[in-house]
C-alpha cells in the first residue's frame, strides 16, 4: 500500500486536472456507473462530527471509503476543518492499495465540482465572483472558478470582516491580475456578483433570494446536513436547481427538503449535473435565468480524484510504501 501526504495529494491533483476528473465522474454517476450509499455522520462532541463515505465506480473500476472529521473550529487553529483519510482498494482481490490525506482531496474535488457546474450553467461572460466565506474552500473555489470563467473582480464577504480582509490580502498576492476586495456588506456583494459561492458553516441562511438579480449563478456548498442551510426559501423559489446526486439532495439538503415538503418543488425539478453533461437534462434556459448548483459532495468524486492521485503517484514514484 502507498501512503500519500497532504503535500503529495496537492501536487498530484492540480485544479485543471481535478476539474476534468470530476466532470467525468459526474457523467458516470448519472449514467448509472456508480454504487453510492448515502454518507452517514457520527456526532463526536459539540459541533464536531465524523462522516463516512463509501462507494464504487465502474470505469475504471475503483472502490474505497473516505473517513473524515469535520471540526468547524479548526480554522482558529490554522488547520483544515476537514481532516481524515481516503483508502482505495484494488479490484482483483479487494486489498487496500492506497491511503491518502482526505483534507486536500476533499477541498480540491469540491471546488472542482463547483467549477464543472459553473462551466455548464453560468453565463459565458460571467466576470465577477462573490465568495461567501473565507476559509480553505474559498481559496480553492477562487482557483476553480477562474479556471472556467473570465473572472476579473472578486468580492470576499462573511460574518467576520477581519477574516475576509485577511483572505483578500492573501488572495491578491496569489492572483495579482484580479481585483479582489473584502466587504462587510453581504447583500451588496451577492447582488454585484455574476457567480456566487457559499462556503460557510452557517446553520441559518446567510443568502436571501431578495438580493439576487437575473442571470446569476450560485454554487451552494457549505451545508451538508439537513439541519444547516446557507440560503433561504426565496433563493430556492427563484432559481433553477441542479444537484450532484439526487438521493443525497433528497436526504441531506435542508432547503430542498423544505421545498419538497411544502410542495414548492418536485423531484422532477432537480436534475443531476451529470445528466446535463450527458445531454439528458436541460441547462440554462436564457441569459436572465438564475441557476443554482447544490453541492453536497459524493463518494464518486472522492474515488475519481483519489484514483487520479494514485495513478500519478505511481508514475512519479511519490508516496511511502507500507506493507500490511
Amino acid at each position: 500500500m502507498i501512503v500519500l501526504s497532504a503535500e503529495d495529494v496537492a501536487a498530484l491533483l492540480p485544479m485543471e486536472a481535478a476539474i476534468a476528473v470530476i466532470e467525468a465522474a459526474m457523467r458516470r454517476v448519472s449514467a448509472g456507473g456508480a454504487e453510492l450509499p448515502l454518507r452517514f455522520v457520527v456526532p463526536v462532541g459539540g459541533p464536531n462530527c465524523m462522516g463516512v463515505m463509501a462507494g464504487a465506480l465502474d470505469a475504471p473500476h475503483v472502490h474505497g471509503v473516505k473517513m473524515v472529521s469535520l471540526y468547524p473550529g479548526n480554522a482558529a487553529r490554522g488547520l483544515s476543518s476537514h481532516r481524515g483519510a481516503m483508502i482505495l482498494f484494488e479490484a482483483a482481490t479487494g486489498g487496500a492499495v492506497a491511503m491518502m490525506d482526505a483534507g486536500p482531496l476533499t477541498a480540491i474535488r469540491t471546488a472542482a465540482a463547483s467549477a464543472v457546474a459553473t462551466r455548464a450553467l453560468a453565463r459565458p461572460d460571467a466576470a465577477s465572483l462573490a465568495l461567501v466565506g473565507y476559509g480553505e474552500q474559498a481559496w480553492h473555489h477562487l482557483a476553480a472558478i477562474r479556471a472556467v470563467r473570465p473572472i476579473r473582480r472578486v468580492l470576499v464577504t462573511g460574518r467576520n470582516p477581519g477574516r475576509a480582509r485577511d483572505f483578500a490580502e492573501r488572495a491578491r498576492a496569489a492572483h495579482r491580475d484580479l481585483a479582489i476586495e473584502a466587504t462587510g456588506d453581504l447583500a451588496a456583494a451577492v447582488a454585484a456578483a455574476d457567480i456566487i459561492c457559499t462556503l460557510t458553516a452557517a446553520v441559518e441562511p446567510v443568502v436571501q433570494g431578495a438580493w439576487l438579480r437575473p442571470g446569476q449563478h450560485l454554487n451552494i456548498v457549505g451545508a451538508s446536513v439537513p439541519s444547516r442551510r446557507e440560503v433561504d426559501d426565496a433563493v430556492v423559489d427563484r432559481a433553477a436547481i441542479w444537484v450532484d446526486y439526487l438521493p443525497s439532495a433528497l436526504a441531506q439538503a435542508g432547503e430542498i427538503i423544505a421545498a419538497l415538503r411544502d410542495a414548492r418543488r418536485s423531484e422532477g425539478d432537480l436534475p443531476e449535473i451529470g445528466a446535463l453533461l450527458c445531454g439528458r437534462a436541460p441547462g440554462r434556459r436564457d441569459a436572465d435565468q438564475i441557476t443554482l448548483y447544490r453541492s453536497l459532495g459524493i463518494a464518486a468524486q472522492d474515488l475519481a480524484a483519489a484514483h487520479h492521485v494514485l495513478v500519478r503517484a505511481s508514475a512519479e514514484s511519490r508516496g511511502q510504501p507500507v506493507r500490511l
